[in-house]
């Protein structure tokens, strides 16, 4: 079973290291082409990119002009390997803070069922300590966190305090989504933006990934592409990876994420008005 990996690097190309030597290193020889998506880093973040390029026949960097964000700089990748791999129907996407475990293939492989029948699938993610980032939305967002996303994004210096206290109360605040749940493989609203595998299904109906928005609410924006074809997400823990969490954002800072995600908030207001009566 071929598949390829495709992601995108911003600035931080020792996290791109970090993930080949994850895959290279343990499977020495391997043809799975790697594509990487530079959204126009610092001269010394594409100097490591080249070398990386040099390096390894199976790795593909592609050099963007611009900084376009996430779901548009995947995009960038998915138009090329149409020509380039036309033959690979299944492609893991995602950040490139992500580490893959040796037996990745094969848990690809044994969940080829699955990802024939669902456009995208989410897997086990989890952070370096452990903890599970997967299912992100197993159902619906309650009203009150909906609530907390409209202060949130309504001023910069109210979501520093948002973001405090959750911080301070996260031992009975945090959602249980994932924690609860994270053994049990089933269709699920959102899966966790850091990664997803794409089937052929994906590329049939699809093509490409919905990308209104520079940055933020990339679970959203998938999941309402799905679901206006029939389609749900499918929760895989089978398939796990490791997540560097807050890697990929390169060297952007709080208010330029804020600022970004806000976007990204405005686009999905259009489509969940919660407050409408």
């Amino acid at each position: 079973m071929k598949y390829g990996l495709l992601f995108v690097n911003y600035n931080n190309t020792h996290y791109s290291k970090d993930l080949l030597d994850s895959v290279l290193l343990d499977h020495h020889g391997s043809d799975t082409p790697i594509i990487i998506v530079d959204n126009c880093s610092s001269e010394q973040s594409v100097l490591e990119l080249r070398e990386i390029d040099l390096k390894y026949d199976s790795v593909h960097v592609i050099y963007h002009s611009q900084n376009i964000g996430y779901f548009k700089g995947l995009n960038i990748g998915l138009r090329r390997i149409k020509s380039i791999f036309p033959d690979i129907v299944y492609w893991v996407v995602g950040n490139n803070d992500l580490l893959f475990p040796k037996e990745f293939g094969n848990q690809l492989k044994q969940a080829k069922s699955i990802l024939d029948v669902y456009p995208v699938v989410s897997p086990d993610i989890r952070t370096l300590d452990g903890l599970p980032q997967n299912p992100a939305v197993t159902d619906s967002i309650s009203k009150f966190r909906e609530f907390i996303y409209d202060l949130n994004y309504s001023s910069f210096y109210l979501s520093r305090v948002i973001h405090w206290l959750a911080d301070l109360t996260s031992n009975f605040t945090d959602r249980t989504d994932e924690t609860s749940s994270c053994d049990i493989a089933r269709e699920i609203y959102q899966g966790y933006g850091a990664c997803y595998v794409l089937g052929p299904k994906f590329f049939k109906e699809f093509g490409e990934l919905w990308a209104p928005s520079f940055l933020g609410y990339e679970e959203f924006f998938i999941a309402k592409q799905l679901e206006e074809k029939g389609f749900r997400t499918f929760y895989e823990p089978s398939i796990n990876v490791i997540h560097q969490c807050k890697g990929s954002t390169g060297t952007a800072t709080k208010r330029f994420m804020w600022q970004r995600f806000r976007e990204g908030h405005k686009v999905y207001r259009k489509y969940v008005k919660v407050w409408s009566l």
